[in-house]
């Protein structure tokens, strides 16, 4: 269903320039030659610029909790024991790189995807950490608070694409599964832009997206004499308020009913036995095939919340079992498989969770929260493959060059799916703000 908090309005003109902006540009003089023809140029130029743009979509798998680094893509086979921990290291397909035993999968085609092994921010935690990396900015609330959304002001990366790109089929252009991304709200976008949750999990066999049925003893006929009803009922009152918010939920679920094209692409098991074990009959593999088919059939943005990664005690068992080696393979998977369908090069997936884990195992024989250093996996969707961008010290602890911010990312996945980066839109209290707060392009890393 559709989860949204504190709808906001859009105080634009019909051309996308805000009153500010107008009130700006004509205060400085910028409007005095500045024609007509050569305003609708500009626009026009915009517009070659977005085809050029390779991704068309995203599939964002954010492995909730934080994946160690050093037992996955950054090991240090020469550190104390107590610092690489248990696991041996495997060759990958690129000369002199190396991974973890359990990501055997993802060893066979690094020159597919890019891994940066050296973004750092310094908020560890973890409803703070995940508000940070969804939204670009720190938050108000204390760690442990766990509303969802969380991000009640800042709209989140989901719901910036979502609006920015709209859906180019009949799925909602920002979809989370298998629940709630916790900062994955609309923040003062509003309801509009909110995430359609599938609040199931997808390698169950009894699976569905609930409520896309049609209603039992109601005719399509009937259901189409009641729309037209309170069409008219609208006409004479319109909705504001909650009621307004309210109306747009109800009209994106009457679209999803009635979309044999929408139920199609969520019908997972639909698709070929070998396919789906390819993926791995896990949560995030199957939520990995799913994503897929979604971005197939328009879906902008596809966010996987893969939790279980907060590993404090006795981590290697988990790691080893049920966390590394279902990521390890789902991502590959599902690398291959969009390359296979030739989807690869329009659509960006990204890999991270919202920090890493500490240099050192616990005394409980686990890893702590350090946001100083982990790793994010980029491919597809403009992307430069077969590299590894950045470098940790010799306990994974920190980078020791090109160290990537919050701001770094999010700017990086604006521009490769086209998006203006320095966009803005205007707060609640009518306050300009920009979709991202400064930041670069990971140098390198857009091919």
């Amino acid at each position: 269903m559709f989860r949204f908090e504190f709808p906001g309005a859009h105080k634009r003109l019909c051309n996308g320039v805000t009153r500010r902006q107008s009130l700006q540009l004509g205060a400085t003089g910028m409007f005095a030659g500045l024609t007509l023809p050569g305003l609708l140029r500009a626009e026009e130029n915009a517009k070659n610029e977005r085809r050029n743009v390779k991704a068309k979509g995203c599939i964002f798998i954010f492995l909730e909790g934080g994946p160690p680094q050093q037992d996955m893509w950054d090991p240090k086979p020469d550190a104390p024991v107590e610092i690489r921990g248990p696991f041996q290291t495997i060759p990958t397909k690129t000369p002199g790189v190396i991974f973890t035993e359990h990501c055997r999968d993802c060893a066979k085609i690094t020159d597919k995807f890019t891994i940066v092994r050296s973004h750092t921010h310094t908020d560890n935690g973890h409803a703070t950490g995940y508000h940070y990396v969804m939204t670009g900015r720190r938050p108000t609330f204390a760690d442990g608070e766990y509303p969802i959304p969380t991000n009640e002001l800042y709209p989140s990366l989901g719901s910036i694409v979502g609006r920015e790109l709209g859906s180019s089929g009949t799925v909602p252009p920002y979809i989370n599964m298998p629940h709630p991304m916790s900062s994955g709200g609309p923040g003062f976008f509003g309801a509009e832009y909110a995430p359609f949750v599938i609040e199931a999990d997808p390698s169950q066999p009894d699976f569905e997206v609930r409520d896309l049925g049609q209603v039992d003893g109601l005719s399509v006929q009937r259901a189409e004499l009641r729309q037209r009803l309170l069409a008219g009922l609208e006409k004479r009152h319109p909705r504001t308020g909650r009621a307004a918010a309210m109306g747009t939920y109800y009209q994106k679920a009457r679209d999803l009913i009635t979309s044999p094209e929408a139920r199609r692409a969520f019908n997972i098991q639909s698709e070929p036995v070998n396919v789906r074990e390819s993926y791995g009959m896990t949560q995030i593999g199957q939520s990995a095939l799913l994503g897929r088919r979604l971005i197939e059939a328009g879906c902008r943005f596809v966010g996987v919340d893969a939790p279980g990664w907060d590993v404090h005690f006795n981590c290697f068992p988990s790691l080893q079992g049920d966390l590394i080696p279902p990521a390890d393979k789902a991502f590959a998977a599902l690398i291959t498989d969009l390359e296979q369908r030739g989807m690869l090069d329009s659509t960006l997936v990204v890999m991270m969770g919202e920090m890493g884990r500490t240099p050192r195992v616990n005394a409980q024989a686990g890893r702590d929260h350090w946001s100083m250093a982990q790793c994010i996996l980029f491919a597809g969707g403009g992307v430069k493959p077969g590299q590894i961008i950045g470098s940790t010290d010799a306990q994974a602890a920190y980078p020791t060059n090109d160290p990537v911010s919050v701001a770094d990312l999010l700017r990086t996945i604006h521009t490769l799916l086209g998006i203006d980066a320095d966009k803005e839109y205007d707060d609640p209290l009518g306050r300009p703000v920009p979709l991202v707060s400064g930041g670069k392009l990971i140098p390198g890393l857009i091919a």
